[in-house]
């Protein structure tokens, strides 16, 4: 084996990219009655999902798993080698297996075909040949099939376990979707570090509260109103009357004040003011007021508990919590 000193690595990285897009591409028309039958078998599934697979598609089978698992499919991988002395006994006649393999003729997998028959589990399968006998055995066939491979041999998976991975991705936000899984049920599945930070923290967790809020009554002038703003180091100040929100005053509420000419010695608060403010309540995650913060263009909530104000926070706090 002899190395091509003027080889040009990015024309063959390129050729990869447009090779396996457009294998994934090919996969579109194949989103079928199939495709819904195999989401319908594991939404009714009474057990878990076992996925199964040889070699890269064992690889690939493994991330499958571990995606589906973490977005409200319960689901495991199995090696199929390891199934056929002892691990068979991990899987029950509720369970639904998912199995791959490209050629569809794995002996490793085709083993398992009677077995599976005998437990009476629904199978599941993804190869790149419908009339395999993977495929003739399964419940639901999806083809994950490709006109070529990346590798210039065709030897090597390569575009083939791309659109496998790809069509268990659509698997698993299908049923994402289907089950109205949502952002509080991602966060219990990823509990640890920055993302379990940003998921699981919620509101409360992080406003400010009591003395920490800022608060001036509507007649305050304007100019008093902002010493309680850099008082409090938030950048805003809740305006209340008779304990209720009536609006909030920002730095950007001053900016636009100055702008237009008003005069921050005579002018009331009132007069400045944000009136129909955004809030959040504080059971809410911090996630979710975030997206409110972001989609609003604002750098601070209020945080009301019924008709009351409960805090306040803002996107310094977010960032120091590790939610951004």
């Amino acid at each position: 084996m002899s190395i091509n000193k003027e080889f040009n690595f990015i024309q063959s990285g390129q050729r990869t990219i447009e090779l396996e897009q457009q294998a994934i591409i090919s996969l579109k028309p194949r989103i079928d009655d199939a495709f819904v039958t195999a989401c319908q078998l594991i939404l009714d599934c009474q057990g878990r999902v076992v996925v199964t697979g040889m070699g890269k598609s064992g690889h690939i089978g493994n991330k499958i798993a571990a995606t589906l698992a973490s977005t409200g499919t319960p689901a495991f991988f199995v090696h199929p080698g390891e199934a056929s002395h002892g691990d068979m006994g991990m899987i029950q006649p509720q369970d639904v297996v998912i199995a791959l393999s490209n050629s569809g003729e794995s002996g490793e997998v085709t083993s398992l075909l009677p077995l599976f028959k005998r437990l009476g589990s629904k199978l599941i399968s993804m190869t790149g040949n419908p009339d395999s006998s993977l495929a003739r055995a399964s419940h639901a066939h999806l083809n994950t099939g490709v006109e070529k491979e990346a590798c210039p041999l065709d030897l090597a998976p390569t575009s083939s376990t791309t659109t496998a991975l790809v069509m268990g991705d659509a698997l698993a936000v299908a049923l994402l979707e289907a089950r109205g899984f949502t952002a509080e049920d991602f966060a219990f599945s990823h509990p640890g570090g920055s993302l379990g930070r940003r998921l699981l923290l919620k509101v409360e967790d992080i406003m400010h509260s009591g003395d920490q809020v800022p608060v001036v009554a509507p007649d305050t002038p304007m100019a008093e109103a902002l010493l309680a703003v850099t008082s409090k180091g938030l950048g805003m100040t809740t305006i209340q009357q008779d304990g209720k929100l009536a609006g909030i005053f920002t730095d950007g509420d001053l900016r636009r004040a100055v702008d237009q000419g008003v005069d921050i010695h005579s002018a009331r608060i009132a007069d400045v003011m944000t009136a129909n403010c955004k809030t959040a309540e504080p059971g809410i995650l911090a996630a979710e007021a975030l997206k409110q913060m972001e989609d609003g263009k604002i750098n601070a909530l209020v945080v009301m508990q019924g008709d009351a104000v409960a805090g306040v926070v803002t996107m310094h706090d977010m960032l120091r919590a590790g939610v951004i």
